[in-house]
């Protein structure tokens, strides 16, 4: 029976029967007379089962042994044998294998004649062996002897023959082992012109056209590292790795995880290849934590790269790489955490890798490189001047090794100059900074425009000649330092937007103290990365991580400071809007307001920003990227230019028609008041200074200076915002609060001995805007009332005056749609389905603030808590108010002095255009009288309750508390924020 008829399903009778009924030999001449992997290594193939290769192999070996030397068929067997040992070493790596593939290889070609039709194909064989074999020692004379093989084969082989293609692919991919182990060009250009040839042999329905093209695109990336041609990197598109690195689409990065990830899982964990496939994973995925800083990627990247090295031989040739790559993860850790063990790790590894590398090798240089990068940052933790010295010794060693065209020549120039310029700062001989100079235009003139890199090159540059104008004070470096600057911000990409924030503020700092006037353009710079920092598909905790590592907080009051020593009152409000409560105006991006969108343009921005908010995308930086791309084409209709954009001052000031909004900037130097007045009435703002640095402040908390602290507030904020507000004759109305730094969460509405102002607090003039910009609905409002008296949980206390705050609400507001959940009925599951249907929200609870992690702070509901990064989520298109009548429900987190990361702040974000809320506990006996006086005003004589009435309401109710002459510990903690 040919073995085309044969089905896996048949196969063991097949064997069986055939064992039975033949001799040996006659069983192998049968089986061994259709092509190469027969009966047995056919089921192999098709089953994946090794019980079946080796069979095969048993079988073939003993019809060879069988067969005299003289039979004519003897070479055939033995070529079947070869292959079938080479199928056995690339399924488990065993070297023996290999050996006995190629001693049965050369033992065929020793009795092919000259002109036999099949010498070709057997010298192929013994190539692919031989190339096997220098692929896992490293041993250049298999490698040359593969490479004359190759040659011999290709000269017996027409161009019609159907075996030419594989003949030519292999050849290829040996001549690129040469190329990646001596750097000769004429290695690569030969590779691409065999992988190209092969490829134009290859019918587009071939399965083996995909592999091909693959490989041709890896040979063209290594031509673009060497040459730098964008166009090699385009010809390249099926492979996406490098593509990505060099223009930083994001994309590309997830397409290359994608692929590698595949390769992974259809690969058996015995596989000789599953290492390979394991550490292109973690490169891609290692990669994708540079650009994006997500640790499950770092922490899975480490984890496939330790697989991949223990499954690498200690005399394999990939183990250096492997060993890098591990080193290099470490590295990254240590800059992460700081643990000096990461460092020690880093540099052992490396150490390790460049051991095992020829000195001959192209990949030598890189990896003295890196290992310099480690000696350097040993010796910034540890000062020694050993490892400084170290570090310049190596870096100048792997720029001996890189050729003058190699596209990493512009980046070990750029690093080789920051030796040299940390020599300088630390032994202050100018000959070094000349030198660091001199590199680091070298390498600016080598990079392109479009290089992710060539910004961070360009800020390096202008950073060196802050140290030449500090030394010389020459007017033609202070020049420099505002055009290489100035420069790096304008390039196509950005690789590294940390560094490059770094690099803006060392421009501003450096500007205040020689040149203010750029100090503006400086900052401007850092606030339009902020999109880049806090990418809109990252997760919350790491928009957290971000906001604390980069003080963007501070930076927008340095910037704010700035402009009003500048008497630039607009970009003083832009700055300040743009550097608070950041995390807060990103989660708005994510409820953004679609009635001002086409229907198809809002369906898909919605979905794409739940899947991205709501944690359902399988791949958050493919939809962000989407998203993006989105966004961009909505931008290009009128009207809609800025839509989720940092708005400018003239979109910002129209938060204060309904009255005046005070925003509070605080730094080392003291504070200052930035009041909008609204651009209808009187079209224009005002600043005061408030206090300077020598009188100081400390937020104090206990209980015997809190008068003293309500007293400083009125002398030293209040007041002197009230003289402001007098001069443009403003003594009554509404009265907007927007504190930043030590201010946040302090009680400056109860400082006034008297008052005629309603106070209200916003985290951010966007959001105070979006609630101004939402329309009531038209229907009848429907209120849901939540109580829980007793949660179960441990330290918090039955909350006696809820059911009577309850009871007091329902007999005030008399509407059917009332809807009242209390006790065992307010459940997390249904509270949290419920705000979608309900406008108006009283939630009679206990709350919690959790510090650590803000978004951890929640209600304490019946048999469960809603947190705030679930509140965070919800789409509430109907809401209006949510009075939160529990403790802590409106106190924002120490670290993140700038964010409104509270459980009102929360509820607002999610939809709410008003929140009622506490700094602290209340007074059991008081949360029924104050919630009985706000529904009452807001529920009066029948009438639909409004929103903007909310802090009116509140303000009523705080007066009665007043007017029984109860303590201010009482009445203080009630706020309103919103509209």
């Amino acid at each position: 029976m040919p073995l085309s008829e044969s089905s896996p399903g048949n196969m063991d009778k097949e064997i069986v029967t055939d064992s039975e009924l033949r001799k040996k030999e006659q069983i192998g001449k049968a089986i061994l007379s259709f092509t190469p992997r027969h009966v047995f290594a056919r089921r192999y193939r098709d089953v994946g089962d090794l019980d079946s290769l080796e069979g095969a192999v048993r079988i073939c070996q003993e019809v060879v042994d069988l067969t005299p030397v003289d039979h004519p068929d003897k070479g055939r067997y033995l070529q079947n044998l070869a292959a079938l040992f080479g199928d056995r070493y690339q399924r488990l790596g065993d070297i023996k294998d290999l050996e006995a593939a190629m001693q049965r290889d050369q033992e065929v070609i020793d009795l092919t004649s000259a002109d036999h039709p099949d010498r070709a194909s057997r010298l192929h064989s013994l190539a692919i062996s031989l190339s096997d074999r220098y692929q896992r020692l490293g041993d250049m004379k298999d490698l040359k002897v593969a490479l004359q093989k190759y040659r011999e084969a290709l000269e017996l082989t027409t161009a019609d023959q159907s075996d030419r293609a594989d003949l030519l692919q292999n050849f290829a991919v040996s001549l690129m082992d040469q190329y990646r182990r001596l750097g000769d060009m004429k290695d690569l250009e030969a590779a691409l012109q065999k992988k190209q040839e092969a490829v134009n042999l290859t019918p587009a329905d071939h399965p083996d056209r995909a592999s091909r093209l693959h490989s041709l695109a890896v040979s063209l990336e290594d031509q673009y590292r060497r040459l730098g041609d964008m166009k090699d990197l385009e010809a390249a598109e099926p492979k996406k790795l490098y593509r990505h690195q060099r223009l930083g689409d994001m994309k590309d990065l997830d397409t290359a995880i994608e692929k590698h990830q595949e390769a992974v899982d259809l690969t058996p964990e015995n596989h000789r290849n599953r290492a390979s496939r394991l550490h292109g994973l973690a490169v891609s995925l290692a990669d994708r934590y540079q650009r994006l800083g997500d640790m499950k990627d770092w922490e899975v990247a480490l984890q496939r790269i330790q697989e991949a090295l223990y499954l690498t031989p200690l005399d394999h040739p990939d183990r250096a790489s492997c060993l890098q790559n591990l080193a290099v993860s470490f590295a990254d850790w240590y800059w992460r955490l700081g643990d000096m063990k990461d460092l020690e790790t880093a540099l052992q590894k490396k150490k390790e890798a460049v051991d095992l590398t020829p000195l001959d090798h192209p990949d030598r240089a890189g990896r003295l490189h890196s290992l310099a990068i480690s000696f350097a940052d040993q010796y910034q933790r540890s000062g020694g001047m050993k490892d400084l010295e170290a570090a310049l010794q190596t870096k100048q060693e792997a720029m001996d090794l890189t050729p003058l065209n190699h596209p990493d020549r512009a980046g070990r120039l750029q690093s080789l100059g920051i030796s040299f310029t940390v020599r300088y700062q630390r032994m202050g001989y100018m000959n070094d900074l000349e030198t660091a100079v001199q590199k680091y235009k070298e390498a600016v003139a080598m990079t392109p425009a479009d290089h992710p890199d060539r910004a961070y090159r360009l800020q390096v540059l202008a950073e060196s000649f802050t140290h030449c104008y500090k030394k010389l004070q020459k007017p033609e470096d202070l020049e420099f330092v505002n055009t290489y600057y100035g420069d790096s911000f304008k390039t196509q990409a950005i690789s590294n937007p940390e560094l490059s924030w770094q690099a803006a503020l060392r421009w501003a700092s450096f500007s205040e103290e020689f040149q203010l006037t750029h100090c503006l353009t400086a900052y401007s710079a850092a606030f339009n990365l902020l999109p880049e920092l806090l990418w809109i598909g990252h997760t919350i905790p790491i928009w957290q991580d971000v906001v604390r590592r980069l003080d963007i907080g501070h930076t927008a009051s340095m910037a704010t400071k700035a402009s009003i020593t500048l008497s630039d009152l607009i970009s003083a409000v832009q700055f300040f809007e743009q550097g608070l409560a950041t995390i807060f105006q990103q989660i708005l991006q994510l409820k953004p307001d679609l009635d001002i969108l086409p229907p198809e343009q809002a369906e898909k921005l919605q979905k794409l920003s739940y899947e991205l908010y709501s944690g359902t995308a399988n791949n958050a930086s493919k939809i962000a990227q989407e998203r993006l791309e989105l966004l961009q084409a909505i931008r290009k209709q009128p009207g809609l230019e800025h839509f989720l954009l940092p708005r400018p001052y003239k979109v910002l000031c129209r938060a204060s028609e309904g009255g005046p909004i005070v925003l509070l900037n605080c730094d080392e130097k003291g504070c200052d008041g930035i009041i909008i007045f609204s651009p209808v009435i009187r079209g224009e703002s005002a600043s005061t200074r408030l206090f300077g640095a020598q009188e100081g402040f400390t937020s104090r908390t206990t209980e015997e200076q809190f008068t003293d602290l309500l007293t400083w507030l009125w002398n030293n904020i209040v007041e002197p915002v009230y003289q402001v507000l007098a001069s443009h004759n403003f003594h009554k109305g509404r009265l907007w609060w927007l504190p930043s730094g030590p201010f946040t969460g302090l009680p400056l509405h109860a400082c006034p001995p008297s008052d005629q102002f309603i106070h209200s607090y916003t985290a951010t003039l966007g959001s105070l805007l979006k609630a101004q910009a939402k329309q009531p609905s038209n229907t009848q409002p429907k209120v849901g009332v939540v109580g829980v008296t007793h949660t179960g949980f441990h330290g918090a206390n039955y909350l006696k005056g809820v059911k009577e705050e309850v009871e007091k609400i329902c007999s005030i507001i008399k509407d059917p749609t009332l809807e009242c959940l209390i006790a065992d009925e307010a459940t997390p599951a249904t509270i949290k389905s419920k705000p979608q249907t309900w406008s108006w929200v009283h939630l009679a609870c206990h709350g919690t603030q959790d510090l650590k992690e803000p978004t951890k702070s929640r209600l304490l509901l019946y048999d469960g808590v809603l947190e705030l990064e679930t509140i965070l989520q919800m789409s509430l298109s109907n809401a209006e108010v949510v009075f939160l009548a529990a403790c802590q429900t409106a106190m924002g987190d120490s670290d993140l002095v700038n964010e409104s990361f509270h459980l009102g702040g929360g509820f607002i974000a999610a939809g709410f255009r008003g929140a009622i809320g506490t700094l602290w506990s209340m007074n059991d006996q008081d949360g029924p009288l104050v919630s009985e006086s706000v529904y009452a005003h807001l529920f009066r004589d029948g009438r639909q309750p409004q929103a903007i009435d909310a802090s009116e309401a509140l303000q009523i109710a705080v007066n009665k508390l007043k007017d029984q002459k109860v303590p201010y510990q009482r009445w203080i903690p009630f706020i309103h924020m919103g509209i």
